[in-house]
C-alpha cells in the first residue's frame, strides 16, 4: 500500500479530532483537556508516555529497532485569547477562546505521524513526540526545557512546522538560515498629571507624551538597526482616560507591543533602544515613564 494510502486511511479520525479540539480550546498551561486526549491517543498506539512535563506538556516515545540515533517531533496545543466570529459546525464552545492560530491542527498531525510510525515501525531508532503547552507567550517550550525535557528525551535533532494557510496541500515552505524571530513583549506607562482637557497647562499631558512616543518608535528600526539586521517593533495597545470622559486629560497612559529579531545582539539594542526612547520622552515632556521588556523565550 502507498504512503499516501495509509495516511490517508485516518484522515476522517484525524479530521474529526481536529474539528473537536477546535471546538474545546484551552489557553497555555491550561490545557488539560487537551493534553488528556493527546497522551490517550499516544498510549492506544502503543507508544510510552510522559505526562505533566512543563505542566501540560506530553511526550510519547516510540522505539523501534536497534538503531542508537533519536529525534524530536513537536507540536503546540494552546488556544489564544480571542473570539471566533465565523460560524462553522467546530466553532470554540468558550467565549474569548479560539484555536485562531491553527494548534489544534498542529496537534492533530502530529498524533497523526506517531500513529502512522506505530502501525508501520518502518524505522530503526527512536522518535519523541513532544506536545508542548503554552507557545502563545507563555514560555511552555522554556518550561518544558527546564523540566529536563532533553534530559530525559535526548534528541540529535527536532523537528517542527507551523500551517501556513495559501499553501497548496502537497507544497511546504522553507528558507535558509534562521525561520523564527525571537518574541518579546514590553510596556510603558507614562504618568503625568491630570487635569480638564480645556486647562492643559496646569497638569502635564501623557498624552501628548504618548503620541510623540509612538511617532518616534519606529526611528529605532528605521535609524538605529544596522539595516541588513532584520527586526520588527509594534506598539500594540494604547490605554488612555475615559471614552465617556472626553474633557479630562488622565494621569497615564499603558502602552504594550511586541520586538522581535533574529540576533541576540539586536534583541539587546530593541530592549534599550525602546526604553532609551520612553524615558528621553518623558523627560521631554516633564514627567514619568516606567518601562518593562519581558523576554518571553
Amino acid at each position: 500500500m502507498r504512503l499516501l494510502d495509509r495516511i490517508g486511511e485516518d484522515l476522517p479520525f484525524l479530521t474529526e479530532l481536529r474539528h473537536d479540539l477546535h471546538a474545546h480550546p484551552e489557553l497555555g498551561f491550561e490545557e488539560e483537556r487537551t493534553s488528556a486526549i493527546v497522551a490517550d491517543l499516544l498510549e492506544r498506539a502503543g507508544l510510552k508516555v510522559h505526562r505533566g512535563l512543563g505542566g501540560t506538556g506530553v511526550v510519547g516515545t516510540l522505539q523501534v529497532g536497534n538503531g542508537t540515533r533519536s529525534i524530536g517531533l513537536r507540536a503546540d496545543m494552546d488556544a489564544l485569547a480571542m473570539p471566533e466570529v465565523p460560524d462553522r459546525p467546530y466553532k470554540s464552545k468558550f467565549p474569548g477562546k479560539m484555536h485562531a492560530c491553527g494548534h489544534d491542527g498542529h496537534t492533530a498531525m502530529l498524533l497523526g505521524a506517531a500513529r502512522h510510525l506505530a502501525k508501520t515501525r518502518d524505522f530503526s531508532g527512536t522518535v519523541h513526540f513532544i506536545f508542548q503547552p503554552a507557545e502563545e507567550g507563555r514560555g511552555g517550550a522554556k518550561k518544558m526545557v527546564e523540566d529536563g525535557l532533553f534530559e530525559l528525551f535526548p534528541c540529535d535533532a527536532v523537528y517542527g512546522l507551523h500551517n501556513m494557510p495559501g499553501l497548496g496541500i502537497d507544497e511546504m515552505a522553507v528558507v535558509e538560515g534562521p525561520q523564527l524571530a525571537s518574541s518579546d513583549s514590553w510596556r510603558v506607562t507614562f504618568k503625568g498629571v491630570g487635569t480638564h482637557g480645556a486647562k492643559p497647562h496646569l497638569g502635564r499631558d501623557p498624552v501628548a507624551a504618548a503620541g510623540t512616543f509612538l511617532a518616534s518608535l519606529q526611528t529605532i528600526v528605521g535609524r538605529v538597526v544596522d539595516p541588513l539586521q532584520p527586526a520588527v517593533v509594534s506598539a500594540c495597545s494604547v490605554q488612555a482616560g475615559d471614552p465617556k470622559a472626553l474633557n479630562v486629560i488622565p494621569d497615564l497612559v499603558e502602552i504594550g507591543g511586541t520586538a522581535r529579531a533574529y540576533a541576540p545582539q539586536v534583541r539587546d539594542q530593541l530592549e534599550a533602544e525602546i526604553g532609551r526612547l520612553a524615558r528621553g520622552t518623558a523627560a521631554m515632556f516633564g514627567i514619568e515613564a516606567n518601562y518593562e521588556f519581558i523576554r518571553r523565550i
